[in-house]
């Protein structure tokens, strides 16, 4: 994941909602439990953590049971360290108090809650990146670091790369928040993108990060960041046993499924601008000009574009807001087509209260165009035709917008062949439009264009205009 271009916008809860699941965590609730069970008779190992004395009174006051229930009060009990909620008084003695922190989850802003459950998200992640030590331990009870083939640095940028991934699928348009197949993760930051079909090397270090996975996410889960359906334990039982039940082998989500929860979008977004990325979230456009809302939405997808352009307009009334628009899509940058496409996108959201901000640009020469689209779209009456020069300047316009927005995709392609097909001696008039992306949207032309005499016509048109333009 590169961090030199933005991520595509997410939509979030509203902090007062996160705030409110962040403190429903299991993990979370349970820290502030101890943070509140701890007194003067509390002690603490130099490391911060119960000691062992004090394990079986915590688990208690969690009502804790069964065979992870130290190991789950242990971990809460790092957590309430770690956030701010527990503070070791002195390190020598053991002792502890309530923390400065813990006071600002009954009192505090929903800012304030979501910090402190990012910290023990910061908590959870670092020991989701310390491997299992269990089978590491000699004879004296030490743990023989030696047998240990373990990078740090190395495993964190796994976990933090999977996460990324699950980031960007979460955040996409066609499934936003569906749940993601383990096996298909780990393939994403194993598999090399121009690797046709995987070896078996290569099928086998994706089998031993889902397994690494599996163990990671069932501890991302109690602290809300991942919603988590684990491996099936029947896939990972010896060969030769024979399974409880009949199983399905083509049922996918039996190798584990996987989301961020919106808290978990949340803390991941938290995570990624803080680590240099550019990570919009719908919203951050709402109080900001109709410049910033044009440019920001520029390479938006579709709805997510039109969920920010809505959030704008709820704060404006709608003629002062078509104004402003308008003004901001004028321009003859690079940028301007793609801004007067969103402009006119962005206007299909209102209504006819807007229609004297469109009869005043009526004779702009970039806006007319539009403006007369927008109109004729909204059954206004005494429209006027628009000259052919106009018609001329707006097609390539259009076209240069889409091809800034959407590349050579085939949507553009049926365009340029209708535009080629309807308007006879289009190319002998077209290369004459005074508009800065005449000769660029001409030469995309005779790229797209499958009839290779139109191309080669649009090829010359494209020569003609750049010729014109002293280019």
């Amino acid at each position: 994941m590169s961090d030199s271009s933005p991520l595509p916008p997410v939509r979030l809860h509203t902090e007062a909602e996160l705030a409110r699941d962040a403190l429903s965590t299991p993990l979370l609730s349970r820290a502030a439990r101890l943070a509140r069970w701890a007194g003067p008779d509390t002690r603490v190992d130099a490391g911060g953590g119960l000691v062992d004395e004090q394990l079986p009174a915590a688990v208690e006051a969690l009502g804790l049971s069964g065979d992870d229930a130290a190991a789950d009060a242990s971990e809460a009990w790092r957590v309430a360290v770690d956030a701010g909620l527990v503070e070791v008084v002195d390190e020598d003695e053991g002792t502890v108090t309530a923390g400065e922190d813990l006071a600002l989850l009954t009192g505090g802003s929903p800012q304030d809650v979501l910090a402190v459950w990012l910290s023990a998200v910061e908590t959870v992640l670092a020991d989701a990146s310390v491997p299992d030590l269990d089978g590491l331990v000699d004879e004296e009870g030490e743990v023989d670091l030696s047998a240990l083939d373990w990078d740090p640095a190395g495993e964190a940028e796994f976990l933090d790369g999977v996460l990324g991934n699950l980031y960007l699928l979460t955040a996409g348009e066609d499934t936003p928040g569906a749940p993601v197949p383990l096996p298909a993760l780990a393939a994403s930051v194993i598999v090399p993108s121009d690797m046709g079909e995987p070896t078996n090397d290569v099928l086998e270090q994706v089998s031993d990060a889902m397994m690494r996975l599996d163990d990671q996410f069932r501890m991302l889960e109690p602290v809300g960041f991942v919603a988590y359906q684990p491996v099936d334990e029947a896939l990972m039982a010896d060969a030769d046993e024979e399974p409880a039940a009949p199983v399905d082998d083509t049922d996918v989500s039996r190798y584990g499924m996987v989301r961020l929860t919106p808290l978990g979008l949340y803390g991941m977004r938290a995570r990624l601008m803080e680590a240099g990325f550019e990570a919009p979230a719908v919203g951050d456009l709402a109080d900001k000009g109709a410049d910033a809302l044009l440019d920001g939405t520029a390479e938006f997808p579709p709805r997510a574009a039109q969920a920010e352009t809505e959030q704008w307009f709820q704060r404006r009334e709608s003629l002062a807001a078509a104004r402003e628009l308008l003004a901001a899509a004028r321009g003859s940058d690079a940028g301007a087509p793609l801004r007067r496409l969103r402009c006119q996108q962005a206007l299909s959201l209102v209504g006819a209260s807007a229609e004297p901000a469109l009869r005043e640009v009526l004779d702009d020469a970039e806006l007319g165009g539009l403006a007369r689209v927008w109109l004729t779209e909204h059954g206004a009456m005494d429209v006027p035709a628009p000259s052919e020069a106009m018609v001329y300047w707006l097609t390539i316009d259009t076209v240069a917008a889409q091809l800034a927005a959407e590349g050579n995709s085939e949507e553009l392609r049926a365009l340029v062949e209708g535009l080629a097909r309807q308007h006879g001696g289009f190319f002998d008039a077209v290369w004459r439009v005074d508009h800065p992306a005449t000769a660029d949207v001409l030469e995309a032309m005779g790229r797209l264009h499958p009839d290779k005499k139109v191309a080669k016509e649009a090829r010359k048109a494209a020569f003609k205009a750049r010729s014109q333009q002293g280019g």
